[in-house]
């Protein structure tokens, strides 16, 4: 029986991978990795080939959900990795892998690194305990327009909790939804804002993770005609209230 590491890139290109993570990568067999749960920049994964002195095969989205290119390398190597941007274990199409790799007999091991989901909070200066259910906002498509994120973010705004907001993306066609498409899109599925009203203040955190990492936060009505630059984007709704020190922080980045 094999052993599949799960190991996570970071949040930015291949020095987000720890000493450690390269030397699990080094001594694999076969080496995947996914980019559609998010993006590396570009060229990352050629320069973590060269690093570690092994090919790394991409593995698009439906050939990791079907998990049968993992469970065969599994059956014939004794490790196998899967690299992902962000952490492994926050996409919970990895946890599944995991378990159909246990169901096999193989073991496992988890080699993590820096999530968007602690990343966005960290970097806007907003306290993590206090988010709520994440939500995920999809490409529009005519007769596609589900509330179902409108009705999360006002259940975690009842709640007194912030929303972190994560936005649709297809690398492989190069296609991101970016943040103020995103609100648009909020609005068009709330558009009396009864949930999100047009005076509240809600922050974007664009690039988190890399060089050229940037926050905003406004009125709703003003963000979501703004251009925020590249991807990858990320929307925060806070709660109605806000600390004094994540009113501070967000201060910071206030746009007019």
């Amino acid at each position: 029986m094999g052993e599949l590491a799960f190991v996570g890139l970071g949040l930015s290109d291949e020095r987000g991978v720890s000493p450690e993570s390269l030397d699990v990568l080094a001594a694999s067999d076969v080496v995947f990795a996914e980019e559609y749960t998010a993006s590396a920049p570009s060229g990352t994964l050629d320069r973590l080939s060269a690093r570690i002195g092994r090919p790394i095969r991409s593995l698009d989205r439906a050939a990791l959900e079907s998990e049968r290119p993992v469970l065969e390398a599994l059956a014939g190597a004794s490790r196998v990795a899967l690299v992902t941007v962000g952490d492994p274990f926050a996409a919970t199409t990895h946890v599944a892998l995991r378990l159909a790799a246990e169901r096999a007999g193989h073991g496992w091991s988890y080699h993590p690194a820096a999530s968007v989901v602690a990343a966005v909070p960290g970097f806007l200066g907003l306290m993590a305990y206090r988010f709520g259910r994440t939500v995920s906002i999809p490409f529009p498509a005519p007769g596609f327009a589900p509330r179902s994120p409108v009705d999360q973010i006002g259940a975690n705004r009842a709640a007194g909790l912030h929303s972190l907001v994560l936005l649709d993306l297809d690398p492989a066609h190069g296609r991101y939804l970016l943040a103020d498409a995103a609100l648009r899109e909020i609005r068009a599925r709330d558009p009396d804002g009864a949930v999100v009203p047009d005076a509240a203040v809600v922050a974007v955190a664009a690039r988190v993770g890399r060089r050229e990492a940037a926050g905003f936060a406004g009125e709703f009505c003003r963000l979501r005609e703004r251009d925020f630059g590249p991807p990858m984007h990320a929307i925060v709704v806070p709660a109605p209230t806000l600390h004094e020190q994540e009113a501070a922080a967000l201060a910071r980045f206030r746009v007019e």
